[in-house]
């Protein structure tokens, strides 16, 4: 299967540069897969396309404030805190890298500085602190980690507390994603409310976003690309849940393509196993789901692995056909923009 296979042409000014005013005002593209129909609608009507007894699960890791600016000599350079490592040292990723050399010394506030101790694959550096709780300090520094085709001004820090609120689901609690998981950005208290009025469940779960839910495909074929790392956890009582609603045959419908990967990644073959885990899992066409029925998603990149999880759900020619027609109705792409259910 070729990657090429999955690519679309999307005019630019489609690419979302900013949320709009109401979480629930996005556009919701409905995709029925049994009759094979496309319909238009908005975020607000989303509890309409459930019914009671269905299991809605949703991803409540919260983002953390990790992008941030720091001086390598006079060079102003922007950094990306990808996670933490056993050694006490940091992986990042920085913009431009070639003036990250090792052993250079990065300051990034009066309180926080860094020396470039290693490489990494893929352009990645690795960085030693001058202080053991780098967090604290980059929570007070820090702007949202908003993927690079969303255009910011360097440092512009009234937008800052507008991404810092909005690239943020409303029930994200577990830190640990360098990422927003984009479907829950729609959702407003209401919405829930409604949702659990009319006898849905609503179960949470976390998978830490990671680099590995959007890092490019660099291979020809699908088949060859591998995924990096990203931890999940599910606890028992979610898990309880959950294998109940498989058990009597109940809908169950994930919020966003990370809540897909951690469902199927702790499923095994006869159940949900509740814990923490690392997971790998690469879902595209001709995987066979063994827990999520329907999945409510945001509009992905071409040629991206998001791309490639969603048509293994609906079929890749469908969804194809589905991203022409959002194109035709000028649909909001991306992270800041509009969604899809697959019914």
């Amino acid at each position: 299967m070729k990657v090429d296979d999955f690519d679309y042409f999307l005019p630019p000014e489609l690419i979302a540069q900013q949320p709009l005013r109401r979480r629930d005002s996005s556009r919701l593209m409905v995709v029925d897969r049994a009759k094979r129909a496309i319909s238009h609608h908005r975020f607000r009507e989303l509890p309409n396309f459930f019914q009671p007894g269905d299991l809605l699960v949703i991803n409540v890791s919260r983002v953390l404030p990790v992008r941030v600016w720091g001086k390598v000599g006079s060079r102003k350079v922007e950094f990306l805190l990808v996670k933490p490592l056993p050694s006490g040292e940091w992986e990042v990723l920085c913009r431009p890298a070639r003036v990250v050399k090792v052993e250079r010394e990065v300051v990034f506030s009066r309180n926080l500085e860094a020396k470039v101790v290693g490489t990494g694959p893929r352009g990645r550096r690795l960085l030693r602190f001058n202080q053991n709780n780098v967090l604290a300090e980059v929570k007070k520094i820090g702007f949202a980690p908003l993927p690079p085709y969303i255009k910011r001004p360097s440092e512009d820090w009234q937008q800052r507390a507008y991404d810092l609120r909005r690239y943020q689901t409303i029930y994200a609690r577990e830190e640990g994603s360098i990422a927003a998981p984009t479907a829950g950005l729609h959702f407003t208290p209401s919405i829930l409310e409604k949702i659990v009025a009319k006898g849905i469940e609503v179960v949470q779960i976390t998978l830490h976003v990671g680099l590995a839910t959007f890092q490019p495909v660099e291979v020809e074929e699908v088949e060859e690309h591998r995924l990096g790392e990203e931890r999940l956890a599910i606890s028992p009582e979610a898990a309880d849940k959950i294998n109940q609603a498989k058990r009597e045959g109940r809908t169950i419908i994930a919020v966003g393509t990370t809540t897909v990967r951690a469902l199927e990644s702790a499923y095994d073959g006869q159940k949900i196993v509740p814990g923490q885990r690392m997971t790998k899992l690469f879902i595209y066409p001709g995987y066979k789901f063994q827990v999520v029925d329907r999945l409510l998603t945001n509009f992905h990149l071409p040629r991206s692995t998001l791309l490639m999880l969603v048509a293994a759900l609906a079929g890749r020619e469908f969804i194809l056909e589905a991203y022409q027609e959002a194109v035709r109705h000028r649909y909001r792409f991306y992270s800041y923009g509009d969604c899809m259910l697959i019914l």
